[in-house]
């Protein structure tokens, strides 16, 4: 098959591609993570590297629900382009007292035209999160039966601020 790319010069498409059907997603839970004030470690090679500590949180899904244990954190990196690289491990408490772990990477970028906004503790809250860029891709961890699924999913979210923290909107790919 040849496939136009618009600017004059056609390709052969790879005849090993198979279609696979679309990306369909399920939303999984909501999350609330409460954080500690920041510490910021400093400029270094790769930007300016921040610890948001999570104090606590809770989530709530169709599934499962709980608490956002107490010690985890993001080791932000905010690039020298100003976009912020999310470095998130948390531990989670379900209500019947199962832990999780929860990890996920992920990008946050703000239109220039938003930063100043974004800068101040209460106007950035005011922001419509559509109007940035904030996703990551979680993956999680457990040794409890009854959420060993867990194991075995990828999930996508949404992230967005709020008072005293941060929230994210966690889908699971199907």
């Amino acid at each position: 098959m040849t496939i136009d790319t618009g600017s004059g010069r056609n390709m052969t498409r790879d005849p090993r591609v198979q279609d696979v059907g679309k990306v369909r997603t399920t939303h999984l839970f909501d999350v609330v993570v409460d954080l500690n004030p920041q510490l910021d470690i400093g400029a270094g090679p790769y930007g300016r590297r921040i610890l948001f500590g999570a104090a606590g949180g809770s989530f709530e899904g169709p599934r499962l629900r709980g608490e956002v244990v107490p010690g985890g954190g993001d080791w932000t990196l905010f690039r020298p382009d100003r976009a912020m690289t999310v470095d998130v491990r948390l531990t989670l408490r379900t209500h019947d007292d199962a832990l999780i772990h929860m990890s996920y990477g992920g990008r946050w970028t703000v239109p220039p035209e938003l930063r100043t906004d974004i800068a101040d503790p209460i106007k950035s809250r005011e922001i419509d999160p559509a109007r940035y860029y904030f996703r990551t891709a979680p993956l999680f961890e457990t040794g409890a039966a009854q959420y060993a699924w867990l194991n075995d999913i990828v999930c996508v979210g949404s992230g967005y601020l709020i008072k005293g923290g941060v929230a994210y909107k966690v889908s699971q790919i199907l």
